[in-house]
Order: C-alpha cells, then sequence, then structure tokens
C-alpha cells in the first residue's frame, strides 16, 4: 500500500510533486450541507505559500520560490455547500526551476529522502524531492482548511487550534503571546525573540546554512471524551498525523520528557469539581489534555522538533549511482530553499490537526450539517 490516505471517516488523499503540473487532494466524508468557500481554502494556503513577504517584512527563513499557491475546486461543492460527495482541490505549480536540480540526477542529498526513495522504489524524481518535497504539505493545508469548517460547525464554533514558533535558530520565545503570532516573520508568540530568531536566521543564510526549531500547538473547545480507546487514541493520531510531516523528528505533549524525571505526584494533573458540580476542572495540564488516549475536556497541548533544512549551500559528502554501483561524491546544492521551516511549518501543523479533529468528531458523532 502506497499509504497516500489519512484519515477513516474523514478521508484525505494528497497527490503530485513539486515540480510536476500540479498538487492536490481528494477528500471522502465530508458531510453534506457544509458551506466551503474558495475564500476559505485560499486564506489558508496564503499562510503557507513560499515567496510572500510578511505584513511587508523580508523573511530570511523562507525560500525564493513565489509560488500563488491558488486553489481550484473540482468537485464536491455547489453553490458554496458540501455535496456529500468527494471534494477535489487543485493546486497548480507555476514557478519550477527544475534546471537547479540537474546535477542530482544521480547523486543522493544528504538529509533528504533521495537515497530511501530510490531503495524503495528503484526509480525517483528529483526534481526537488518529487513526493517527498516539503511542497506536497500545500495539498494538506487546503484539506485542512476543509476540515477547520466542519470541526467548527460540529463544536458550534467553539474549537481553536492555534501553532506558533517556540523556538528557532537556538533561540526561545520568553513570553507567548498569541496574539503576536502573526504580526512577525518567524510566528512566534514573542516579536522580541522573533527579532533575534532574525538575524541568528539572517546570520546562517549568509553562511550557506540552515537552523531548525520547535514549533508548539494548543487546541482548545474540544469536549471530554474524544478519542478511540487502544489503537484509535487522540494523542497517538495526532502525533502520526504531525509526524507525518517531513521535517518533523519528534513530537511530546503536555510535560513530554519531563514526565521521565518527575514523580507521580509531581506529573499527575490535580482535579476539583467544577462549582456547578456539572464538570471537572484541571488544576494543571501535565497530560497535555489527553488522558488514556482521550481527550479530558483540558486545553491540548504539545511541541513539535523541527529538523534544519536539508538543503544547504555547503559541500557536502555524499554518494552517486551509475546505474551500477555508488560512487563517493561531493556536493552543492543550488536551487531556492528555506533556511528555516518553522514558521511555514506553523499552518501545516494546524491543518493537521484540523484533519485528525475532524477524522474523531465523525467516528464519535457521525454527523450530518445543515
Amino acid at each position: 500500500m502506497s499509504q497516500n490516505t489519512f484519515g477513516s471517516a474523514f478521508k484525505v488523499t494528497t497527490f503530485g510533486e513539486s515540480h510536476g503540473a500540479a498538487l492536490g487532494c481528494i477528500i471522502d466524508g465530508c458531510p453534506a450541507g457544509l458551506k466551503i468557500t474558495r475564500d476559505d481554502i485560499q486564506s489558508d494556503l496564503n499562510r503557507r505559500r513560499p515567496g510572500a513577504s510578511f505584513a511587508g517584512q523580508s523573511n530570511a527563513a523562507v525560500t525564493a520560490r513565489k509560488e500563488a499557491d491558488e486553489v481550484e475546486i473540482l468537485s464536491g461543492v455547489f453553490e458554496e455547500k458540501s455535496e456529500g460527495t468527494p471534494i477535489a482541490l487543485l493546486i497548480r505549480n507555476t514557478s519550477q526551476h527544475s534546471k537547479d536540480y540537474g546535477n542530482l540526477a544521480g547523486t543522493f542529498r544528504p538529509g533528504h529522502a533521495d537515497f530511501t526513495y530510490f531503495e524503495k522504489y528503484g526509480f525517483r524524481d528529483y526534481r526537488g524531492g518529487g513526493r517527498s518535497s516539503g511542497r506536497e504539505t500545500a495539498a494538506r493545508v487546503a484539506a485542512g482548511a476543509v476540515a477547520k469548517r466542519l470541526v467548527l460547525a460540529l463544536t458550534d464554533g467553539k474549537a481553536k487550534v492555534t501553532a506558533y514558533t517556540e523556538r528557532a535558530a537556538g533561540i526561545s520565545i520568553e513570553k507567548t503571546d498569541f496574539d503576536k503570532i502573526e504580526k512577525n516573520p518567524l510566528r512566534a508568540a514573542d516579536c522580541e525573540a522573533a527579532k533575534k530568531m532574525q538575524a541568528k536566521i539572517e546570520e546562517f543564510r549568509s553562511q550557506g546554512n540552515s537552523a531548525g526549531g520547535i514549533v508548539a500547538c494548543k487546541i482548545e473547545g474540544i469536549p471530554a471524551g474524544l478519542g478511540e480507546p487502544v489503537f484509535g487514541k487522540l494523542d497517538a493520531l495526532l502525533a502520526q498525523a504531525v509526524m507525518s510531516v517531513g521535517a518533523i523528528k519528534g513530537i511530546e505533549f503536555g510535560s513530554g520528557f519531563d514526565a521521565a524525571d518527575a514523580s507521580g505526584k509531581e506529573n499527575n494533573d490535580k482535579m476539583r469539581a467544577a462549582q456547578d458540580g456539572k464538570s471537572v476542572e484541571f488544576l494543571t495540564n501535565n497530560a497535555g489534555g489527553i488522558l488514556g488516549g482521550i481527550s479530558n475536556g483540558n486545553e491540548i497541548f504539545f511541541r513539535a522538533a523541527v529538523k534544519p533544512v536539508p538543503s544547504i549551500f555547503l559541500q557536502q559528502e555524499t554518494v552517486s549511482f551509475d546505474g551500477e554501483r555508488f560512487t563517493d561524491a561531493d556536493l552543492v546544492i543550488e536551487g531556492r530553499h528555506d533556511v528555516c521551516l518553522c514558521p511555514r511549518i506553523v499552518p501545516v501543523i494546524e491543518a493537521m490537526v484540523w484533519l485528525v479533529l475532524a477524522d474523531m468528531l465523525l467516528q464519535q458523532q457521525n454527523a450530518r450539517v445543515n
């Protein structure tokens, strides 16, 4: 199985390559009657798209590749309402520089999926990594925009997903102000820290190098009881969704790995009955809002580790394959590439969360949207 489909009740299949004609997705399982507009989808794609300045500010972190990422709704929506049939979304590639990858036809880029794709299939699209390119995430963001509309409908507008850069190029935020996320190029929850991140990333760019970071995400307005026992745990599915993004190398929920050094008394979240006696309140959130794989009504919180961009403009040791044997080679990558992926991964992580929530809510309610 090629595993290009994500979800159970709300299924999304993505297709396309970085330097192909287009990317896109097919969404199956969206109930009829959901209001969906092209602008809803486009606005999320605009947050992810490459080559754009941020609120008038240049961004040292992102690639110079400019793509409009204009979405086309091919099917499944009529008069801005879902029909209950498969929704097909298309995003055409318009700014490919495939010649930049001519020297990679037989040479494997370190840190990329070039070698593993070759070993699996015996053949690969060397133009920007083909299917393994980060550009594939545009299709996820488009699908996530539809999932968001569904989740908001199923939660009476209460659900909210907020991702942000917590750390980049070795610099962490010192305070958390969610109003600042969309007001700086790093999408950090601290504008002063973002300036320091930007300066450090500019250093990496001038050296031909790259940087990684940490993206945090909080999920609000999700009722207790969401998630399936054992193999359908909410945190397990969120982890799968986030880890399926190529640049993510780790994830932790709540106190995460710090729990390994805590005692049970320190790590267990204290509970109290709400004043009305009809609900429960948690005094702490070391569990990250999930217990036994099921949401407990608290804020769901996780952090994801983003690796440094593997495409760097420095000479690297690698190998080439001439059709018969491998030989040692040195490589300097050309083209247009991000320096730090954190700001563009923020909307991708949000999209994957919306997809999981849509799937889980439909499994729980099998609701019809009117």
